[in-house]
């Protein structure tokens, strides 16, 4: 199953497709006993997918055909005793993708000649994902992290290993000195390549970038390449040859150290915007900011849902089922938001007060 949202992924996936591109979403569940039914709601919802393709007078029936059966390889991908609280299936003639979500998505099925991808994208901007480089004298690791988790990540060389510099065990004897390996031109060397490599990566995955180690293998890191420059550096030696759990304990409190300073930028911004009479809120007031391209700054609250229907002018409340409901409308205006250009935080529930929500900085 997929995570990984890059700018190239997005733009891969938004390309038009031979009709029918066929989007299915469904909400799952990380624990028991709602996880219990995923696997018959999951069936559904793609029996409901061929059902449209059936029904469809524009699908042609090799289309049907073709769609039908990637969808079926796309269900038996899918792993959810690794679920988190949204899943999507895209398909399409020639191919299928599952993404997994770790935030909640509405039940629903969409035949386009595009796929839909606002809940991918508001999930990514949730998530908040960043990587973390763990680096040693002989070897680099390279962690993928997100809201509550790292893990290992097995992309663009890494983890780097380099076999350990063979030091003259007599001469340590006779003179009781060990030598460091970071005064080693082969470590320079090394980690040296270790930032080419996490170069290449950051410009076809950008992300916030955390590095660990012992203080000199952080300053030999630094002397050594770019890259590394600007990233938040942590001093805590022995988490490239560590677990996942060590190295999300290391980087948790300075993740939680920026999310509070995060937050209180947001609320110091949107007190401004109120002076100076730039300031929305309501899902209807910045949904119509969003399609404008007004909106500079939208601050979210992390589990904000609501259902809506347009009654014309303006999107008024509705109810889970109703007619033309838009169940996942957060999730529009997140996207529109970003499309054009604007900040999207998202803060702890309660932070907006009597925003409701969501509120917006505007451009004007």
């Amino acid at each position: 199953m997929e995570h990984d949202l890059s700018p190239a992924t997005l733009a891969e996936l938004r390309r038009p497709r031979p009709y029918p591109a066929v989007s299915v979403l469904t909400p799952t569940h990380r624990r028991e006993p709602l996880n219990a039914q995923d696997a018959v709601r999951l069936r559904n919802v793609v029996a409901e997918a061929k059902k449209k393709l059936e029904s469809d007078p524009a699908v042609t029936r090799d289309r049907r055909t073709d769609v039908a059966r990637q969808l079926d390889r796309a269900l038996a991908e899918v792993d959810l005793a690794h679920s988190e609280d949204g899943l999507v299936i895209f398909a399409a003639p020639g191919e299928h993708q599952v993404w997994s979500l770790a935030r909640p998505v509405p039940e629903r099925v969409v035949l386009s000649d595009t796929f839909l991808t606002r809940n991918l994208v508001s999930a990514h901007t949730a998530e908040r994902p960043f990587w973390v480089l763990s680096v040693s004298a002989d070897r680099v690791t390279l962690w993928s992290g997100g809201v509550d988790r790292v893990a290992e990540e097995r992309a663009g060389g890494f983890p780097l290993v380099r076999e350990a510099p063979n030091f003259d065990p007599e001469r340590q004897e006779q003179i009781g000195d060990q030598p460091s390996a970071f005064r080693d031109e082969g470590t320079r060397k090394f980690l040296r390549d270790a930032d080419t490599a996490l170069g290449r990566l950051l410009r076809d995955h950008p992300r916030p970038l955390y590095v660990t180690g012992e203080p000199a293998a952080l300053s030999l890191l630094c002397e050594a390449g770019s890259v590394a420059k600007d990233a938040v550096h942590i001093q805590h030696g022995g988490l490239a040859h560590g677990t996942h759990e060590a190295v999300w304990q290391a980087v948790r409190p300075v993740l939680e150290a920026e999310a509070r300073k995060n937050t209180e930028d947001v609320a110091r911004s949107l007190e401004s915007a109120r002076g100076r009479k730039e300031f929305a809120a309501g899902v209807d007031e910045l949904w119509q900011s969003a399609r404008e391209g007004r909106v500079r700054l939208l601050a979210v609250e992390e589990n904000y849902r609501i259902t809506v229907r347009d009654a014309g002018d303006h999107l008024v409340i509705a109810e889970d089922g109703d007619l033309d409901a838009r169940e996942d409308i957060v999730d529009e205006i997140v996207e529109q938001c970003l499309q054009t250009g604007a900040e999207v935080r998202f803060v702890p529930d309660g932070t907006l007060g009597d925003a409701d929500g969501m509120a917006g900085v505007l451009r004007y």
